[in-house]
């Protein structure tokens, strides 16, 4: 019996690795790249490199997502609560923001997103965490879905003067 593509994508294994400093070419290389760069930006208009000081960031949590043991993501968590005027203070504690994006473009549109996502909020509530949220921008309709079948509803609408528009959605347990 098969299980068809859609099921198939639950059964994925993802490896969530800390991102180091040695990582941040690979990872800025990405951010560069044409798939990526139109939606990581800050509302002015150019992509947002990662640096060493998100480093030194006392709860933001950096990942490289791998799948069959090559790198092919980032994704970072925090807790929206240290941030203040963040547009998710009003959700519930604990809680974990998501930001992610998939870098390798061959990885792009195959079920990956949703699935690496539903694998790592899990993990956040396993934690401990009582609500995940992100905010995708409200045109980016490839991410809103893959935040869908992760699990994910959409509450509202936010604009942040770094970050520009958003859609707030969030993902409970």
């Amino acid at each position: 019996m098969s299980l068809g593509r859609a099921n198939a994508s639950l059964l994925e294994h993802y490896v969530f690795r800390r991102l180091t400093p040695d990582d941040l070419d690979l990872v800025n290389g990405w951010i560069a790249a044409p798939h990526v760069a139109q939606w990581w930006v800050e509302a002015d208009g150019p992509s947002e490199p990662i640096g060493p000081e998100d480093f030194d960031e006392p709860d933001f949590r950096m990942w490289l997502v791998l799948h069959e043991g090559e790198p092919f993501a980032y994704m970072q968590d925090y807790d929206p609560h240290l941030y203040p005027g963040h547009h998710f203070e009003d959700r519930p504690a604990p809680a974990r923001g998501i930001d992610q994006f998939i870098g390798v473009p061959d990885m792009v549109g195959k079920g990956h997103g949703s699935a690496f996502i539903r694998q790592r909020v899990a993990e956040l509530f396993d934690e401990g965490a009582v609500v995940v949220v992100t905010d995708p921008h409200p045109s980016n309709g490839r991410a809103i879905r893959a935040y869908e079948k992760a699990g994910f509803i959409p509450y509202g609408e936010g604009h942040h003067p770094q970050w520009g528009c958003s859609l707030l959605m969030a993902c409970t347990r």
